[in-house]
């Protein structure tokens, strides 16, 4: 008899689950694209770059002036004296250290300011993508997936409810 019970108790939850999946709504979101083509994105990328620029502009002038003194060595190498030739190859040399220090750091910086711009961004993502869950009514809402098929993809909404624009109601994507 327990058995029986068991057994029925079964079929009625799967016929329960078969019922609420029928109304199971899902979307993904490609946050790559997202932190690439949203507007926030755009903004930070811009942003950096101007902050970033001169010293960029910085390491160039350097690295014109470190060949321009390396075809100097070449082209007088004959008609400079051993301690002028000397001092050029030593003002060269502590140039390049100063030049490879320059973009190590430049580097580092340049990441660090990218990872906090773009962690600014995906919480701003975060919250559109909660936002549309909530207005319509998704039950889940994946942010990678190895495979994702176009009716489910809601990288769109997410997209144009970051540049502020309404996503309607949400009928086409099921």
């Amino acid at each position: 008899m327990k058995t029986i019970i068991q057994a029925v108790l079964l079929v009625v939850l799967l016929g329960a689950g078969t019922a609420q999946a029928a109304d199971f709504r899902v979307g993904v979101v490609d946050t790559e694209r997202v932190l690439r083509e949203s507007s926030p994105a755009v903004k930070a990328e811009k942003k950096i770059e101007k902050e970033f620029s001169g010293r960029d502009q910085e390491i160039k002038n350097l690295m014109k002036q470190a060949k321009e003194l390396q075809a100097l060595l070449e082209k007088d190498s004959g008609t400079l004296s051993d301690t002028d030739h000397r001092n050029k190859e030593r003002e060269l040399t502590s140039m390049n250290v100063n030049l490879q220090r320059m973009q190590r750091e430049f580097r580092e910086d340049l990441n660090l300011r990218k990872n906090e711009e773009l962690a600014i961004v995906l919480e701003q993502a975060n919250k559109a993508i909660q936002a549309i869950a909530e207005a319509e009514k998704y039950d889940l809402i994946l942010q990678e997936a190895v495979y994702r098929h176009p009716r489910i993809d809601i990288t769109d909404k997410v997209i144009k409810h970051l540049a502020g624009e309404k996503t309607g109601s949400g009928k086409d994507s099921k």
